[in-house]
C-alpha cells in the first residue's frame, strides 16, 4: 500500500468548510513560536538539573546531545517532556541526571540558535508527556481571500474546537515513518534503532487514529456523542462508555466537559460498542496487519479525544495581509490541526 502525507492528513475532511484564504506559513522561524506549559514546578533541590532552553532551527534531540556533551554524560541521562518543531522558536524544559555532581558551566551551550533561560534542580527527572500543553504565537503572511469568512471560522474554532488529527510531523518527511512501519510489520525493515522503531510504531497508530477521525468528521459525529462511545473527561485520560446518550450527556459534550474518543490501536479489547465499534472496525479493516503488529509490539489499546479545544484563541492583523494567532493546546496536540482548518499555502 502507498502511504503519503495526503493519505495521512492532508486528504482528510474539514470540520468548518476548509480554508477560505491562502497564506505563507513559517516564512521565518520567528513566525512560529511555541512555549511549553510545564506540569511540574522544579523544587530547586535534587540530583537532576532542570534547564529551560530557547531554541531556533534546532530539533529537540540535537539540544539534548549538546546538554549531554556540556555535562559530560551519556545522552540517555538527558530527558525532556516532548519534541518541539525545528523550524520554529521554541521554549522547553530539559533535565540532566547529575547524581553527586555539581552543575557544569551551562552557559557554554549558548549560541546563535540555543539560549539558556533558566536552570535549577529537582529530585526527579523530567518525564515524557509531563506537560499540560503548549502555547503558540503564529504569524501567517501574505494572506489573500475572504477575511470575513476566515474570522467566522475563527469564532467557530474558539467555541467548538477542531478535529484532533495527528499532524504531519508524526509521519516523517514524505511519510517516511509510515513506510518504515509497513516494512516493520512485514518483517522486512532490517535492523532499526530503538528510536526508529518507536517513530514507526507511533506513526502507524496515528495513521489509524486519523482514519477513524476522518470518518467521524465526514458523518459529523466527531464533536458529539453516539451510543457506544468512549467519552474522555476533559483534562484527563480517564473515560467511560456511554451506552445511551441523554440530553444531560449531550450538554456535557457540548460544554466541552467530555469528548468522544478514537482508538490508539494495541493489544486488548476495544471498550466501545454498538455503532461505534462497527464504525471503527470498518475503518481499520484494510489495516489488520498493522493492528496485529502494534499489539505484538507490546502496545496496549488506548483512547484519544477526537476533538481538540483551542484555548485562549485570539487573533489580530498587525499588517493588512498578516494574521497573528495566539492560542494554547493540550499536550500531544498539533497546531497544524488548527491551521489546516483556516489557511492553505499558495500553489
Amino acid at each position: 500500500m502507498s502511504y503519503t502525507l495526503d493519505s495521512a492528513i492532508y486528504g482528510h475532511p474539514f470540520a468548518w468548510g476548509g480554508p477560505t484564504v491562502t497564506g505563507r506559513l513559517r516564512s521565518s522561524p520567528e513566525d512560529f513560536q511555541v512555549t511549553e506549559l510545564p506540569l511540574v514546578e522544579p523544587s530547586g533541590d535534587g540530583e537532576h538539573a532542570w534547564l529551560l532552553v530557547r531554541k531556533c532551527t534546532e530539533n529537540t534531540e540535537a539540544v539534548a546531545r549538546q546538554l549531554a556533551r556540556c555535562a559530560g554524560v551519556p545522552v540517555r541521562q538527558v530527558s525532556y517532556a516532548g519534541m518541539k518543531d525545528r523550524n520554529a522558536v521554541t521554549e522547553q524544559w530539559f533535565s540532566v541526571h547529575l547524581p553527586g555532581r555539581p552543575d557544569p558551566e551551562w552557559n557554554a551551550i549558548n549560541s546563535d540558535t540555543v539560549t539558556l533561560i533558566q536552570y535549577t534542580r529537582h529530585g526527579r527527572k523530567l518525564r515524557r508527556g509531563a506537560l499540560t500543553g503548549n502555547a503558540f504565537r503564529i504569524r501567517v503572511r501574505e494572506v489573500a481571500g475572504d477575511r470575513s469568512l476566515l474570522e467566522g471560522q475563527l469564532q467557530q474554532l474558539a467555541v467548538h474546537g477542531v478535529p484532533n488529527y495527528f499532524g504531519e510531523q508524526r509521519f516523517g518527511r514524505a511519510a517516511g515513518n509510515l513506510h518504515t512501519a509497513d516494512r516493520l510489520f512485514a518483517g522486512t525493515a532490517g535492523k532499526l534503532t530503538r528510536h526508529q522503531r518507536g517513530l514507526a510504531l507511533s506513526a502507524a497508530r496515528s495513521y489509524l487514529f486519523n482514519r477513524v477521525l476522518a470518518q467521524r468528521v465526514s458523518d459529523a459525529s466527531w464533536d458529539r456523542a453516539i451510543p457506544g462511545d468512549a467519552l474522555q473527561l476533559a483534562g484527563s485520560h480517564s473515560f467511560f462508555v456511554a451506552e445511551d446518550v441523554d440530553p444531560e450527556l449531550e450538554q456535557r459534550v457540548l460544554s466541552m466537559d467530555v469528548h468522544p474518543t478514537g482508538p490508539l490501536v494495541g493489544a486488548g479489547e476495544s471498550p466501545v460498542s454498538g455503532a461505534v465499534r462497527q464504525l471503527e472496525s470498518g475503518c481499520l479493516t484494510e489495516q489488520q496487519a498493522w493492528c496485529s503488529g502494534l499489539a505484538k509490539a507490546g502496545l496496549r489499546q488506548e483512547r484519544r479525544a477526537l476533538r481538540l479545544p483551542v484555548a485562549e484563541l485570539a487573533w489580530s492583523w498587525p499588517q493588512s495581509d498578516c494574521l497573528e494567532l495566539t492560542f494554547s493546546l493540550t499536550a500531544g496536540a498539533y497546531a497544524t490541526s488548527v491551521l489546516r482548518e483556516l489557511v492553505r499555502e499558495p500553489e
